[in-house]
């Protein structure tokens, strides 16, 4: 499930019906049938109003009015446009409604939210989902710049698998504010529209998603340089589109700029390996495992440049041992990422294999026991 921002208070809405004097028999009546909570009534009577009289500025602002309480935004909003274009009389009680409409829709959609969320890949989910895409849509309307509200409905939109549709909102949210999460949002969206797309035999398609993302991500990578979600999907990204050699002279001079960035060494030293030019992988990978001991991609992705470097080396001279210093190297780097992260059967599996190129036969039996044992 995606995360959707918390819950907001609301303060209830008390309508001001009573400080405008002079009102036709059709206003005063709606307020009364208002006071008494029959919204049919009081609409039917604000009808008659506005038709008797286009320029009753108080008769569309009621009429907006009760259009919010029956849940009709759209046409709360016409009627009070319509209002203030006659007179700047009920501008603070307008203001208030769209304010309390916007809260109150926010409220509703997160409560939609959470319960969609309980019937996850149900019909019922699906369905919920889409109404809580509709809340949220009615309470921007009253608040177009609420940034929050637009990540909200972004995340029900990826909810229902609507990749566009959440594409779409994230950009207004980037309209409206440079949020370091957004950029990593919507790149990771295009990402995965690509992916989605290169898998369908769509690669023409595919490198366009892969080429929107770049254009996002090195927006974002220029504002938030330290943030290691946006460069890993930029060079991925980078490698997707096949542009390599772009995505290497983009790190590099990052690294060059800021040779103490930890994601920059990491994600120069793993476009390295990906290229198999070992030698200067290893050089970046292990910089950036300098700078933080604990970084566990670039812990993995430096056993990974020795393990890749050794089989190299034993495929270009099977006679030869010199590959097993190689595997040497990767041990400690294995262990020490699965002392962070003890359950990746994949890893297990690994190091069982370069135990098992070393001679040491029992800690690859027990390795592979290991991997067995946490494989889902």
């Amino acid at each position: 499930m995606k995360k959707i921002f918390n819950i907001l208070l609301i303060v209830s809405m008390i309508a001001g019906f009573s400080a405008f004097q002079c009102s036709s028999t059709e206003i005063t009546s709606a307020k009364l049938y208002i006071q008494q909570k029959n919204l049919d009534k009081a609409l039917e009577s604000l009808k008659k109003e506005v038709a008797k009289n286009p320029k009753s500025d108080e008769g569309y602002y009621l009429l907006g009015y009760v259009l919010g309480e029956k849940g009709d935004i759209k046409g709360m909003l016409e009627n009070f446009d319509k209002s203030a274009a006659i007179s700047n009389k009920f501008a603070k009680n307008i203001e208030e409604s769209k304010k309390y409409h916007w809260a109150d829709g926010f409220n509703k959609g997160v409560q939609l939210f959470n319960k969609a969320a309980k019937y996850a890949g149900t019909d019922s989910s699906k369905a919920l989902f889409q109404k809580t895409i509709d809340t949220f849509k009615g309470a921007i309307m009253c608040e177009p710049d609420s940034v929050d509200t637009y990540k909200n409905l972004a995340f029900a939109y990826l909810n229902i698998d609507d990749k566009d549709g959440a594409i779409k909102q994230f950009k207004e949210v980037l309209k409206r504010k440079k949020s370091e999460d957004a950029y990593v949002q919507l790149g990771n969206i295009y990402v995965q529209k690509g992916v989605k797309l290169d898998a369908d035999g769509k690669k023409d398609e595919a490198i366009k998603n892969y080429n929107e993302a770049i254009k996002v991500l090195e927006e974002g990578r220029e504002l938030y340089p330290n943030n290691g979600d946006i460069l890993l999907l930029l060079s991925n990204s980078y490698i997707a589109a096949g542009k390599l050699d772009v995505a290497k002279e983009a790190f590099k001079a990052g690294v060059e700029k800021e040779p103490e960035n930890k994601f920059y060494r990491y994600n120069y030293g793993s476009l390295l390996l990906n290229a198999k030019e070992y030698a200067e992988a290893e050089k970046q990978l292990k910089k950036a495992v300098e700078i933080d001991p604990d970084y566990e991609n670039a812990i993995y992705n430096l056993a990974v440049t020795y393990v890749k470097w050794g089989a190299g080396m034993r495929e270009a001279d099977p006679e030869s041992d010199a590959y097993q210093e190689k595997y040497k190297l990767a041990l400690p780097l294995l262990e020490k990422y699965l002392t962070l992260n003890k359950e990746e059967s994949v890893i297990w599996d690994l190091l069982g294999k370069v135990y098992a190129n070393l001679g040491m036969n029992d800690k690859s039996k027990e390795a592979f026991e290991n991997a067995d044992k946490y494989r889902k």
